[in-house]
Parts: structure tokens; sequence; C-alpha cells
């Protein structure tokens, strides 16, 4: 018949049967009865045979957690420049990726060159562009035509017709609201009216309307040149 004795501090004793009932006084021991054939191998845990009386107690020397405590640990390799310059070069890589597709596909960050928006958009001023937006009639826009960056506002879409009159504008036969403090004018215009606007372009009047560089007379502006609707802009000069 085999006994096992559990105690919290039990490591690294050796109990001999005849003490075993003063070594659970001593350490305050708790005696299990476990019955012939089973195992009794467990870590921390003195096993006594008491049918062999002279037969010291087995015991785990060392638990199974400070085992693992003491285990020897792998040396870390040391990270040298070059493994460090090449994380650096990856990190950046990746943000310029992040910022190309961002600046490419969502937004756009310009400054306005021209007065052409003026007095929505000044000379100088900073414009934050959102190119998911679907631009609305009235919703002022920056495109890129022949080159140059501009801003203006859209007024019709591919298929309407616009007229413009003296001081008042009509889209379909019917007047738009413009709340544009200076007036418009068809004197100037390269393009007839009424004119059709071309299927994927939008017609793009500047609020400066003395400045005829717009869909006056570039026509329809098509789709592919738009760089987002405006929404927001900050003054840079004469802050």
């Amino acid at each position: 018949m085999y006994y096992i004795i559990l105690c919290s501090d039990f490591t690294k004793r050796i109990i001999r049967p005849q003490k075993y009932a003063e070594a659970a006084a001593s350490y305050n021991m708790i005696i299990l009865m476990n019955e012939p054939g089973h195992s009794a191998a467990v870590s921390g845990v003195g096993v006594l045979n008491m049918d062999n009386p002279n037969q010291p107690a087995v015991v785990d020397p060392v638990p199974a957690t400070e085992k693992q405590t003491n285990a020897p640990k792998k040396p870390k390799k040391k990270r040298t420049a070059a493994y460090y310059a090449g994380r650096f070069f990856l990190k950046l890589v990746i943000t310029a990726a992040v910022l190309w597709i961002l600046l490419t596909f969502v937004a756009g960050v310009f400054i306005c060159h021209t007065n052409s928006a003026y007095p929505s958009i000044k000379d100088g001023d900073f414009c934050l562009t959102w190119r998911l937006a679907k631009p609305e009639q009235g919703t002022m826009i920056a495109y890129r035509h022949d080159g140059e960056l501009r801003f203006g506002r859209v007024i019709a879409f591919g298929g309407d017709k616009v007229s413009i009159f003296t001081d008042f504008i009509t889209v379909n036969d019917y007047g738009i609201s413009d709340e544009t403090v200076y007036p418009t004018s068809p004197e100037g215009s390269a393009v007839n009216y009424p004119y059709i606007v071309p299927d994927n372009c939008v017609f793009v009047l500047n609020d400066y309307r003395s400045d005829l560089s717009d869909s006056r007379t570039f026509g329809g502006i098509p789709s592919g040149e738009l760089r987002g609707a405006v929404v927001f802009t900050m003054r840079m000069r004469g802050i």
C-alpha cells in the first residue's frame, strides 16, 4: 500500500517512513491514501512505501513550475545596424505607399495659385479635397486641365443643356440658384449656347466670373480631370 504526502515546502527533502508522522505534523502535510496499482507520480509529492518501511520516500526535488523558470534561455541574436536600417527602410516604403494611395484615390492636398475661385478660395489658400465625393450642382471642385490646377463650381453634368444669359444661368431650361457675387455673362465665351454637356463631363464656372478660364472656354471638363470636391480651405497668406 502507498501513501502520498503533500506539503508546501517538500521539494528538497527526503522523508523516511518511520518519520512521516512527525514530518506531517511539522510541515503541515496532508496524507492521502492511494490504491495499489495506481500511479502517484506527482511533481512535488513524496511517495511512501509502507510495505517496505526502510525504503526512503521518493520526492521530485524541483516542481515543474520551478523547472520551467530555471530552464536555460536561448541566447538572443544581436541585431546589427543593417537590421535596423532594413526595418527603417521597410517602414519608409510602406508609409510612402499608403500616402500615395490616399493622395491618389482618396484625398488631395493642393495650394491654390489663382484667384479664379475668388472669394471662396483665394490665391495661396491651402485646399483639401475628397476624391470619393460625388459632386453635385454648386460643389466647388479642383480639376487639372491643360496641365494646370484649377478650381471652379459645378453647374451641370453630362447630357444637361446649359444656357448663359446676362446675370442668370439655366440648366435644362430651369434657372439655377447662383450665389456668386460677380455677374455672369455669355460675352467672350468660346462655346455656343445652349450648350449640351458631353457625357462623363461637368460644366464648371469660376466664382470670379470675369475670369473666362472655365467651361465657357474649355467646354465640358472630363471626369478624369477632376481632383475631388473641396472640403476644407485654410488661408496661408496674410495671416
